[in-house]
């Protein structure tokens, strides 16, 4: 992946801090970087959600720093943003049934963690910071599709943790005049997603269940409707919003998805075309927390961050299916 680049700036000149950077939006965007011969790139994580396979390949480069550390460690924020030019701040404590059920680990990470890279970026003059936010700020508004500015009483601690996040990061652009843009991340797939532990998404799991030919269980009925997101489309955003030069993008929050909506049922069924399997969909209880429908207005990104999200669900589901096929311990 990643052979077309998003930006036209010559980034051999600039360092890059990626936090959550073994995780797998984050060793994606390490991976573009790589490719496209970015001067300095620093990886900051704590290897709890993350893994050093998946940025094992760059390591050994002499332009690559792995800092294995937390940002619930606020001196270690302060270390890793040293001499960086732009940050792009993945590192969170991801799932909104894990939030459920340990709320007081989500605030300590997606809080508390963001404040302290926050002001480690505003004490170490970074030039811009990008971060991830999320769907889940929706919360329990009906409205179709979803615009920035619209949004509902979240439904978990995972949706209080994202929409803080984009509250301090309003209030450190106005009070320090610290560049700084949200992307609202909507059901991002692909390479590298992990489908271990408790929490896994739902997509990783679909791919491990059909080719180790156990339909993994959907929660529902499996009406519910996801804006999947190939992360390839996150990267790109990432990228572009690092670099605009749009004024009104700053202190700004971007929805980051295709503008598509897809059925978690359609969901499986594809899969199941892609890899040629014989599984039926099994069907389990509805988790709570859950939104029911998503889908989002993506032309703000389009406008202000030349967003143009070009691999859509069935390509992207082709490009994961082939990965996890060739990766995944069965």
């Amino acid at each position: 992946m990643y052979e077309s680049a998003y930006h036209t700036e010559n980034i051999s000149q600039y360092s890059f801090l990626v936090t959550g950077g073994a995780g797998f939006i984050g060793s994606n965007i390490v991976e573009y970087l790589v490719k496209h011969r970015a001067g300095s790139i620093r990886i900051l994580d704590n290897l709890s959600t993350g893994f050093k396979h998946n940025i094992a390949p760059f390591l050994s480069l002499p332009n690559v720093e792995f800092i294995e550390g937390d940002i619930v460690d606020a001196p270690q924020c302060m270390q890793a943003c040293k001499g960086i030019d732009y940050v792009m701040h993945q590192a969170a404590l991801g799932s909104v049934p894990r939030s459920i059920k340990d709320p007081i680990a989500t605030n300590q990470n997606n809080v508390n963690g963001f404040l302290n890279m926050l002001v480690a970026a505003k004490e170490t003059d970074v030039k811009r910071l990008v971060y991830a936010s999320s769907s889940s700020v929706y919360g329990d508004s009906p409205t179709l599709p979803k615009t920035e500015d619209a949004i509902g009483n979240p439904l978990s601690p995972y949706a209080v943790s994202k929409y803080v996040n984009e509250l301090y990061a309003n209030v450190f652009a106005r009070c320090y005049n610290l560049e700084i843009i949200g992307l609202r991340y909507f059901n991002v797939f692909g390479p590298k997603q992990s489908p271990q532990g408790a929490y896994a998404a739902v997509m990783p799991l679909f791919m491990k269940g059909i080719l180790t030919h156990t339909a993994h269980p959907i929660h529902g009925d499996g009406s519910q409707t996801r804006d999947f997101t190939f992360v390839e489309n996150a990267v790109q955003a990432n990228i572009k919003a690092t670099f605009t030069t749009h004024k009104d993008a700053l202190a700004n929050v971007f929805n980051i998805a295709c503008g598509d909506r897809t059925s978690v049922n359609q969901l499986f069924f594809l899969i199941k075309e892609i890899s040629a399997a014989t599984l039926d969909p099994i069907y389990v209880p509805e988790r709570p927390g859950d939104i029911k429908d998503s889908l989002a207005d993506i032309s703000k990104a389009q406008q202000m961050l030349g967003y143009d999200p070009q691999i859509k669900i069935s390509a992207g589901l082709k490009i994961t299916f082939d990965w996890f096929r060739k990766h995944i311990e069965l």
